[in-house]
């Protein structure tokens, strides 16, 4: 059996960028790209150095990098607030009246914030949090709806040096336990509920529920997003307080304090291919370099676009590329509460329109959904203010690039598919809108400083078409730092493969024009709608109910989901299958973990096969 893996996908069809895209672009020619690219990697510090100038910095680095495989620091001795380069410097540059954030709430209501009052928001709630004594370093957890209250608990957080961690609303009780115990969370920020087509999230009860579990947590911070018909909630005396009610004792001005640049920004969890889930650990002043200078030139961000994101801040893709980078770069950007199809497919578009959106970012999950809805949904709603489209979570397949070039692009807006992770920070693939020649399917070239490469199971590099482990060969400003409270698990996860190499985990190739091809994930790590979930995690989560005696979990192909969940089970003695259990099985995985977690289908087996160990 072959070391490398098969990659059978060709494809002829290459789209220059136009003429007219590429004369206002900040990267206008592949001459350009390839200069601006040999810097990043011969001269790592100059480069990145001069793009770091461009932040807020309260004290000057004295070294752009110190890198000790697998340890790297950035811009040793600066320091910074990220709030000061996401929010504060816009009063001073002529954007304090300019819209940061336009949200709509899924039942239809809508909410603008200026980025003046988006920063009275921020100072409000960074006293709320210093009054119920969180520090510096502490850990936050945050367990929110798609509402600007997310955005302004998460920089916060970053305002007054506390770790925030994020969990996605759509993860359960369990789920929270598992992160609270593994990061030793001292606080929550949570709302009543949030709306998920036409129905309400209870997010509080899910608290309240893991909180019987863990005993750690010191104050629950609730956000009222519903209203107490909806979403009724218990809250506990001293421990639970109303956001609006702690919000009206404190005074909404605070002067950011300086932090080191290697201070610890956020702790995100994502699966492994053990059960335990990851705490990946980002930090200042690296990550949000990363995150600016790849919004800035491969989002093309101009003064005057509305940029729209479509993730949940739950995931990597929310706190990049909606919380810090947008944000850093000064645009307008929408936030939607919502799922893609309430009340219909054509709510996206009605967004688009309604706001004049000009740069969108979506899932190639979502992008599946809408060819399958039918075209008339984009059809009958206008979509000319849009100039740029990308996609994120997972490889697009040729014929969804096509489809979204041509029905959501009208053919001329550029398409970025970017690849990247939680790990990462920020894109590492992906074209440059003004220069790269982009094929369906393929996230084309590596982003600046990013020194990639595909290599066999030898360590030799793979030839042209065969596929292999993709690498980072050398050390970039966004990438995580460590596994929160495991350097072990870090060292073995990420750097062990090949001597001073991060391995992603991914399979890719690279075709004959030196454009990377993303294969698919190599580890036991499924990517469902572009969410890593731990085959391991779903297993135990079967294995805890009680009539499951085993579970075996694979992937499989799924039409819209990029990749579907088949379990294969056997029960104990004495108990029956049927469709009945199927269902009921399927139900309680979404209870341990979260909805996106449940099996498509479940396969009832007498045994199941054993290796070794």
């Amino acid at each position: 059996m072959s070391k490398n893996i098969e990659s059978h996908l060709s494809e002829d069809r290459v789209f220059q960028p136009s003429k007219e895209f590429s004369k206002k672009a900040r990267i206008k020619s592949m001459a350009q790209y390839k200069r601006m690219y040999r810097e990043s990697i011969d001269k790592p510090g100059v480069f990145w150095a001069r793009e770091a100038k461009e932040l807020v910095w309260q004290k000057k680095w004295t070294k752009a990098l110190d890198w000790k495989p697998p340890y790297a620091k950035w811009f040793v001795g600066g320091k910074l607030n990220v709030c000061e380069s996401c929010v504060d410097q816009h009063l001073e540059n002529g954007r304090a009246n300019k819209a940061a954030i336009v949200w709509e709430g899924e039942p239809g209501e809508n909410r603008t914030l200026t980025y003046r009052q988006l920063h009275r928001e921020i100072c409000n709630f960074s006293n709320v949090l210093l009054a119920k004594g969180i520090k510096p370093k502490d850990r936050v957890m945050i367990y929110m709806p798609m509402t600007p209250e997310a955005v302004i608990a998460m920089l916060a957080c970053a305002r007054i040096g506390a770790v925030h961690s994020v969990i996605f609303g759509g993860f359960s009780a369990d789920s929270i336990v598992d992160r609270l115990e593994d990061c030793k969370a001292k606080a929550i920020i949570t709302s009543d509920g949030g709306y998920r087509r036409g129905g309400v999230v209870h997010l509080k009860k899910n608290v309240d529920d893991a909180l019987k579990k863990y005993k750690g947590v010191e104050s629950v911070i609730v956000h009222q997003r519903i209203g107490k018909e909806e979403a009724p909630v218990r809250m506990r005396r001293g421990r639970d307080f109303w956001w609006h009610e702690e919000a009206a004792r404190v005074n909404s001005t605070h002067d950011a304090k300086a932090f080191d640049s290697e201070h610890p920004l956020f702790i995100l969890y994502t699966s492994g291919s053990t059960g335990k889930p990851k705490g990946i650990l980002h930090t200042t002043g690296g990550y949000l370099t990363g995150t600016y200078t790849t919004c800035k030139y491969i989002f093309d961000m101009q003064e005057d676009d509305v940029y729209w994101c479509t993730a949940d801040v739950g995931w990597i893709t929310g706190h990049s590329y909606i919380t810090y980078g947008p944000l850093a770069n000064g645009v307008t950007q929408v936030m939607y509460e919502g799922a893609p199809n309430h009340p219909d497919f054509g709510r996206f578009w009605d967004i688009v329109e309604k706001y004049s959106v000009s740069i969108f970012y979506t899932a190639p999950t979502a992008i599946r959904a809408f060819i399958k809805a039918g075209n008339h949904f984009p059809e009958s709603r206008d979509l000319s203010s849009l100039r740029l489209l990308g996609t994120v979570g997972e490889p697009i397949n040729p014929e969804a690039w096509m489809w979204y070039h041509e029905i959501i692009g009208g053919g001329r807006c550029p398409i970025v598919d970017t690849w990247w992770q939680t790990e990462t920070g920020a894109i590492m693939i992906s074209p440059l809108p003004g220069c790269t020649p982009t094929k369906p399917g393929t996230a084309t070239l590596p982003f600046f400083g990013v020194d990639a490469s595909i290599l066999d199971e030898t360590g030799q590099e793979c030839r042209a078409n065969e596929g292999g482990k993709l690498v980072i060969r050398k050390p970039w400003p966004s990438m995580l730092r460590t596994i929160y409270g495991d350097k072990k698990r870090y060292r073995d996860t990420y750097w062990n493969d090949y001597k001073g190499m991060y391995t992603a985990g991914d399979g890719a190739r690279t075709d004959r024009q030196g454009n990377f091809w993303i294969v698919g994930r190599l580890d036991d790590v499924l990517n469902v709608s572009g969410h890593r979930l731990g085959t391991a995690e779903v297993e135990s989560a079967l294995v805890a109910h009680k009539v499951v005696a085993e579970a075996a979990v694979v992937g499989r192909p799924h039409e819209i989901k990029g990749q579907g969940v088949a379990a294969f089970v056997t029960v104990k003695g004495g108990s029956k299958t049927s469709d009945a259990l199927a269902k009921e099985l399927r139900n309680h995985v979404g209870k341990v973990i979260g909805a996106i977690a449940k099996p498509d289908e479940i396969y009832f087996a007498p045994a199941l096969p054993k290796t070794r160990s």
